[in-house]
């Protein structure tokens, strides 16, 4: 599933920057994919594109903006409910010139 930022983010931006796909973005601010901009999913605070969030399968062992997250609101989306493949797959659709490793422990949450 997607990994949703909760209302009690604190804005602090911590997890913008780690995220592997870009999908983080400031409240208010739009959001780009495939040179589209779209409108922003948040006003108040920091929000995660569902469509370009792959949970980090494919890169590391866990959700990277979770990790960092101060006040732990990086949390999973119950509304959008995903599996290892079809996270594993976006992340290749997102990065078409990276060549993935196999998943395993190392780069899927699912693995551990």
């Amino acid at each position: 599933m997607a990994t949703m930022i909760t209302e009690e983010c604190i804005n602090c931006g911590a997890c913008e920057p780690e995220c592997p796909n870009t999908a983080i973005y400031a409240g208010g601010v739009n959001w780009e994919m495939n040179g589209a901009s779209n409108p922003a999913l948040s006003a108040e605070f920091y929000y995660i594109v569902p469509e370009k969030c792959t949970e980090c399968v494919g890169h590391f062992d866990q959700e990277q903006c979770a990790a960092v997250c101060p006040v732990d609101c990086c949390v999973p989306d119950p509304n959008k409910v995903e599996s290892e493949e079809e996270l594993y797959a976006r992340a290749k659709q997102l990065h078409p010139s990276k060549e993935f490793a196999e998943l395993a422990a190392a780069n899927s949450h699912f693995r551990k």
